[in-house]
């Protein structure tokens, strides 16, 4: 009688309880239709341990009360033993609507990773060019005179006016009429001797950056010129200028700064975990919002071997024609990296059940039922993901509502344990 009255009490107690839970969360959680399900099948249990302790106390054997329509539904529902893995879990067609599932096949496809990012347009350093004298003095006129100005490569920048320079013309003159008036000498020292002092001041010369043609003028005309000239040893615009009339200079005076933009650097941000699928050589596409529908092609120079500790992200610097100058140093520019990654099996995104310890997936298979699979993924590539391991081309695997279906197995380990309890059929 004790035995009875235990059965029949649990009986009611899950039955009520799991209805309440339905009832309540059902309203309060997004995964009311779960919750539905899993009271169903819990007021199920409890109703089936109430009606088998009724039976045993009227003597009856609980296997004689099942009926045919019974037993037909429970041989359509449930796999015969061995035919399914022991993991696996039955999902009825009810129940998939109920809670949504869908599911999609693993599909081999070409795995080419966009990397969107921002960067910003600068200088070429290798085609800038800083103006210095080597001799110092006075600026006595300027050609050039003001920033942004565009110059070719051999333009005259300023003359400057130098004692030091002009008493230097005067030696390599001397020594000049020297050589001219002892290289005729019977005495081999005394000639030796002319053309290495000629030879000494030219040298200085060139050191100073006097250009051979300038040193030639020089010897024809036979007097020294007043004034040096500076040339732009470049083609390129005026980005910085120093330089005024009457202004003494030195060695240490930067006078222009000169930067060539036919080409430019655009200085982007890489995230650390981009970093694998980036390299020199790759190509990169940049459009500007200034340029609505025009975009300009690159390609990636040098990966700077440091990240910033900030932002976790490391600079890659870009370099792109820019022979029209649309391109201009400062302008902020969308960057957009294509990574080839090759041929691989993919699957959605929303598929993949990431514990944090490992990533899981669940396998269709026939009958209704689902099989979790310990899976290995790759690269994101859109929505979809990419798996090296645990899957095959072609399984059909499960994408909407998976964590639910993960629920479900959970749920259905729980009765199982639950039907192992004394009292409860089993």
């Amino acid at each position: 009688m004790k035995r009875t009255l235990m059965g029949v009490l649990m009986g009611v107690l899950i039955t009520v309880g799991g209805f309440t839970a339905a009832v309540f969360l059902g309203w309060m959680s997004p995964y009311r239709p779960l919750i539905e399900v899993a009271a169903m099948d819990m007021g199920e249990a409890g109703q089936m341990a109430a009606d088998t302790e009724a039976d045993e106390n009227a003597g009856h054997d609980v296997s004689a009360t099942v009926t045919a329509g019974t037993m037909q539904e429970a041989e359509a529902t449930e796999p015969v033993a061995g035919e399914m893995p022991s993991d696996a879990v039955m999902i009825s067609p009810e129940r998939q609507r109920l809670i949504g599932l869908r599911t999609a096949r693993v599909e081999r496809q070409s795995l080419d990773r966009t990397i969107r990012t921002v960067g910003i347009v600068e200088y070429d350093e290798r085609r800038v060019a800083h103006i210095h004298t080597k001799v110092s003095g006075w600026i006595e006129s300027l050609q050039v005179d003001f920033t942004g100005e565009l110059v070719e490569e051999g333009q005259q920048l300023l003359e400057i006016y130098s004692p030091e320079l002009l008493s230097t013309q005067e030696e390599y003159l001397l020594a000049l009429r020297a050589r001219e008036s002892l290289g005729n000498s019977s005495f081999a020292v005394v000639r030796a001797s002319s053309e290495s002092l000629l030879e000494a001041t030219r040298r200085r010369l060139q050191l100073w950056d006097i250009p051979d043609q300038q040193i030639m003028a020089l010897e024809e005309m036979g007097e020294p010129f007043k004034t040096l000239p500076i040339y732009s040893p470049i083609r390129g615009f005026v980005i910085h200028k120093a330089a005024y009339e009457g202004q003494h200079v030195g060695p240490s005076t930067e006078l222009y700064t000169i930067a060539d933009l036919r080409e430019v650097w655009i200085t982007a941000d890489i995230y650390e975990y981009e970093l694998p699928l980036v390299e020199v050589g790759q190509r990169a596409r940049v459009t500007l919002p200034y340029f609505p529908g025009e975009s300009f092609e690159g390609r990636v120079d040098y990966i700077y071997p440091y990240m910033d500790a900030k932002t976790r992200t490391a600079k890659a610097r870009l370099v792109f024609p820019n022979p029209d100058w649309k391109l201009k140093p400062g302008m902020y520019a969308n960057v957009v990296l294509t990574a080839v990654l090759g041929d691989g099996l993919v699957i959605p995104e929303d598929a993949v059940i990431d514990t944090g310890l490992r990533k899981v997936a669940f396998r269709a298979l026939p009958g209704g039922h689902f099989q979790p699979v310990e899976i290995e993924t790759g690269f994101k590539v859109g929505d979809m993901i990419q798996v090296l391991a645990g899957l095959v081309e072609g399984e059909e695997i499960v994408t909407g509502a998976a964590f639910l279906v993960d629920s479900e197995t959970k749920l259905g380990s729980a009765l199982r344990s639950m039907g192992s309890m004394p009292g409860m059929i089993h």
